[in-house]
């Protein structure tokens, strides 16, 4: 076994101090420091999880191996930089950064500093996700709805880039085509940005995907449906669920039968329809890494060993040129 890496998280609000604690209770991960602009913020997580506290990511002391970027995104830029530039890999919380030329400024950072650089893009480590991404399928039409309830943080940022970029990201991830058309709509409710919006993408491939984001909603929903020639998804991210639908191996046979079928007989035949007509099969999701987790423990893996993230900084950049171009859409139709 090679020894802990020792990680810093930089910004620890509360995203922050979730990263924290799953770094300190790692057995492969030694938490050395946490920085945090309110000094009295870094030493009470300080004290909580037996580390360094420092007030200034610039004084990260030298044995540090990995960082954690997770201050407010308008910062993003100002506090990675110097640490990309000092070599130090660095796992930055998505969105990349607030605007396309300090993603860019980023991405240099990284490039002359020689350093890994990953974004927090951590909906890509859901199992359900994951599964389905092995599967190959190839996307027709994918659908969204991401709603949750208004949590008073991250309010420099729509929710565009607050909380559809989550799936922005995902979209771009399943779809190997570039976006030919967007057509938006979105507004205003609780704050001075975008608290809701509503996105259709049609890609050169024929491809479709409608998003819907909201955080003005009183019940939390989160889910990706996609479809296409090879089947049908269902992943409820709230409920950590998935189903395949597929064509069964009587589907061929099942159907023409089915086609003179009376309504009662279609009811007796129920299980038959669903277990050899249809394949109708439960994801299994139970006992995988929760998704941040599973997020930080591949970002250790490819510290230690040069392998390229799975969130790389080029994708973080897409997403966010994605959600620009869709904020940059919804102001000209503002509310």
């Amino acid at each position: 076994m090679s020894a802990p890496l020792k990680v810093a998280v930089v910004g620890v609000g509360h995203l922050g101090r979730i990263h924290a604690k799953i770094y300190h209770e790692d057995p492969n991960a030694d938490l050395i420091a946490v920085v945090d602009a309110d000094g009295d913020r870094a030493a009470e997580v300080a004290a909580e999880f037996d580390c360094q506290a420092l007030s200034d990511a610039t004084e990260l002391p030298a044995e540090v191996e990995a960082v954690s970027v997770v201050v407010p995104t308008v910062h993003h830029a100002t506090t990675a930089v110097p640490l990309l530039e000092r070599g130090l890999p660095c796992l930055v919380e998505k969105p990349l950064a607030a605007n396309l030329e300090d993603a860019d400024a980023i991405l240099a950072a990284a490039e002359r500093g020689g350093a890994l650089l990953s974004v927090g893009h951590v909906e890509r480590f859901q199992p359900g996700v994951r599964k389905v991404h092995a599967m190959a399928m190839e996307p027709r039409f994918i659908e969204v709805h991401r709603l949750a309830p208004f949590s008073f943080r991250a309010m420099d940022v729509g929710v565009v880039h607050d909380l559809m970029i989550h799936d922005l990201d995902l979209i771009l991830h399943f779809v190997d085509s570039e976006i030919e058309s967007i057509d938006c709509a979105g507004g205003a409710i609780l704050t001075g940005c975008e608290d809701v919006a509503s996105v259709r993408l049609v890609f050169a491939n024929g491809a479709r995907a409608n998003l819907s984001a909201s955080r003005a909603s009183l019940e939390p929903m989160r889910r990706f449906r996609m479809f296409s020639s090879q089947g049908y998804v269902s992943l409820d991210f709230q409920k950590n669920y998935g189903i395949h639908i597929a064509k069964g191996e009587e589907w061929e046979s099942g159907r023409e039968a089915l086609r003179t079928a009376d309504p009662v007989m279609l009811a007796m035949q129920k299980d038959w329809i669903v277990e050899k007509v249809l394949s109708v099969t439960e994801l299994p999701l139970e006992g995988e890494q929760r998704p941040l987790q599973a997020e930080l423990t591949h970002f250790q893996e490819c510290v230690r060993t040069g392998a390229a993230p799975e969130v790389s900084g080029l994708d973080g950049r897409r997403a966010l040129e994605l959600a620009e171009r869709i904020t940059a859409a919804i102001e000209e139709l503002t509310w």
